[in-house]
């Protein structure tokens, strides 16, 4: 059928406009609705001029100097209350990142002392080498006393109060000794993230390079610290992720299945209600409603959690989880933290769907709350999946509209699995470089904005990368985007680089690489690393680059920061709050060159900035002589 321009304009991929069309029909909001209703937004906010820090305000700072208070009521300036908002944003993401990664070492902890409710250690190689790195014995030693010690060493990092993150060390020892020298080799993950709060409270830091500083050296804390922990421990307790086949889009919803949505961050829930799922008494029971049978699919990143880990399918990406509840095909949208709109709650009361919150951390107007806990998850997980079970009989069969729309997509490369496809070595890689097949090799992340049109962002600017002979490497609602466009499989090497497609088809892999979800991005980082130690360079010295062409949440600032403290050129596809002030901006895009060797670009054409990216590799390959 066709839609109207607006909702053309809305999103590029055709099952999401197929759900904004059946909202229209049942006269239902979603977040593209919110945004038009918001519109002026305040041009205040988006140049990051708004103080709120303390009750004389809030104030605003005017960008025209010959109009409106050039400072606040204490004082600061533009410069000031600016550096102050976008560390604020750091510390929030870090804090969002890193707390995933405590609550898998709680798991662990708790596993290793024999008091999970159904974990265990499933990868002991990475286990041991994880050891290795703490400097934990493990000659002669049971999987559960390493894994207790590694728990309550991971642990530590958290409350450090010296001394350096652990993780961090995996990075050339000339990126340790920049660091170092800047200031900003962090000491513990928390201390990072609180110090920040102090200095930003009314009367502390008031010098936007010191902030900015403190808030590049938080950032390192969660990509190196706490982001890292999560991935690690994630791997150990629920296995390496290796390529496998899954489905992505709304369509992977089944008319006649109980359908399970687990939506989030956090696998330690997820993997337990896929668990619970297969469980012979609850199929039976879905059977005996009339269903045929319990079908579990992922949104967001524990999508790719699971997908990665499973091949179980993934719904959509960060806008289209009010779209799937509209799909009238849900039975539960289960959900643990971040990303999850509060909106979903009056959305489901439209429908028979159960809106069902998990976490302590994280209760939403209109949902049932069942808590979760690692002592009793497989039986709060069966809980779970059993009220889904008996939802299915209160489906409105009429008002079930999904859209057919799936792509297929090789989802799972871990660092180990890329060293694997490569034959056990990183040569291949190297040399595919050296050779020019792959120009270099970018990361491209983050999540969906309704400032631009759905997906587009993503997938615009991944072909043009791959058509360049860019090796892609993807996390969390970019991966899901760019599956969607069909671009994660073998046989879309055929709209790669004549170089990159060769590449890609002697191994048999994807132009474009699932790494896993948002945590994930260090991953990345590890390969990034590898490839600098293997060539006995800084990562600044590759031919790397990243971006977030649809970034909207504190989280990807936080990334945003970590992945160019680590040297790599990263550009934005939407505009942070910073443009009012200069001297912010200033440092973000040029000056901190000069401190960590990479820099921010803000480019909202994704075809543009994809140039920006590769123009950067043809100067990074230039300077290595190759």
């Amino acid at each position: 059928m066709p839609y109207s321009e607006k909702i053309l304009n809305r999103s590029v991929d055709p099952a999401t406009q197929k759900m904004l069309g059946r909202a229209e029909e049942l006269d239902l909001e979603t977040a593209w609705d919110r945004y038009e209703k918001m519109l002026p937004q305040c041009g205040f906010g988006e140049l990051g001029l708004c103080c709120r820090i303390c009750n004389m305000g809030p104030c605003r700072i005017s960008p025209f100097e010959d109009t409106g208070p050039q400072k606040g009521i204490c004082g600061a300036t533009a410069d000031i209350i600016v550096a102050r908002n976008l560390i604020r944003m750091i510390a929030g993401g870090a804090a969002a990142h890193s707390d995933h990664g405590r609550d898998l070492a709680h798991t662990l902890l708790l596993t290793a002392q024999g008091k999970s409710g159904g974990y265990e250690i499933k990868d002991e190689i990475k286990l041991s080498a994880l050891a290795r790195e703490y400097r934990i014995e493990t000659q002669g030693r049971s999987k559960e006393d390493i894994g207790l010690d590694l728990a309550e060493s991971v642990y530590a990092e958290f409350g450090k109060q010296e001394g350096f993150v652990q993780f961090s060390r995996r990075a050339p020892k000339k990126r340790v000794e920049l660091w170092k020298k800047a200031g900003i080799d962090p000491r513990g993950i928390d201390r990072e993230i609180v110090e920040i709060m102090h200095r930003t409270h009314i009367g502390v830091d008031n010098d936007p390079v010191n902030l900015i500083l403190q808030g590049l050296k938080t950032s390192i804390a969660d990509g190196w610290g706490g982001s890292a922990i999560a991935t690690e421990i994630s791997d150990v307790l629920f296995g390496t992720p290796e390529p496998v086949r899954s489905m992505v889009n709304l369509g992977v919803l089944k008319h006649e299945h109980v359908n399970i949505i687990a939506h989030g961050h956090e696998p330690v829930l997820s993997e337990m209600i896929v668990a619970a799922a297969h469980d012979p008494k609850l199929v039976e029971q879905a059977k005996a409603c009339g269903a045929a049978g319990i079908n579990v699919v992922g949104m967001c990143c524990t999508g790719n959690e699971i997908s990665m880990r499973h091949g179980i399918p993934i719904a959509g990406n960060f806008l289209q989880q009010e779209l799937a509840v509209i799909t009238g095909a849900v039975e539960a949208m289960i959900v643990d933290v971040q990303c999850i709109m509060p909106a979903l709650g009056d959305l489901c009361e439209c429908f028979h769907t159960k809106f069902i919150s998990t976490s302590p951390k994280a209760k939403f107007p209109g949902a049932i709350h069942m808590e979760f806990n690692e002592e009793h998850a497989m039986e709060i997980a069966k809980e779970i999946v059993g009220t889904a079970v008996e939802n299915y009989a209160n489906r409105n069969k009429g008002k079930v509209f999904i859209p057919e729309d799936t792509t297929d997509c090789m989802v799972g490369f871990s660092a180990e699995a890329i060293v694997k496809a490569l034959g056990g070595t990183l040569d291949p890689l190297l040399d595919a470089i050296k050779s020019g097949a792959i120009k270099g090799i970018a990361g491209v992340v983050g999540c969906n904005n309704v400032k631009i049109k759905h997906d587009e962002g993503h997938v615009e600017l991944v072909k043009e990368l791959i058509r360049n002979n860019v090796l892609v490497t993807t996390t969390g609602c970019n991966a899901i985007a760019v599956a969607k466009a069909g671009l994660m499989l073998p046989e879309a090497s055929a709209q790669a680089g004549e170089g990159l497609r060769g590449v890609c088809q002697a191994l048999g892999i994807p132009p474009v690489l699932h790494m896993g979800s948002c945590v994930d991005i260090s991953r990345i980082l590890t390969v990034c690393a590898a490839v600098a130690n293997a060539l006995g360079v800084d990562i600044s010295d590759l031919p790397v680059a990243g971006a977030a062409p649809e970034w909207m949440s504190e989280k990807a600032v936080s990334i945003g920061s970590y992945v160019v403290s680590s040297g790599i050129f990263t550009v934005l596809g939407t505009v942070p709050q910073v443009l009012g002030s200069p001297l912010v901006t200033q440092i973000l895009t040029k000056t901190a060159n000069d401190v960590v060797g990479a820099a921010f670009a803000v480019e909202t054409d994704p075809i543009k900035g994809a140039g920006l990216m590769i123009a950067h590799m043809d100067a990074k390959r230039k300077a290595l002589g190759i």
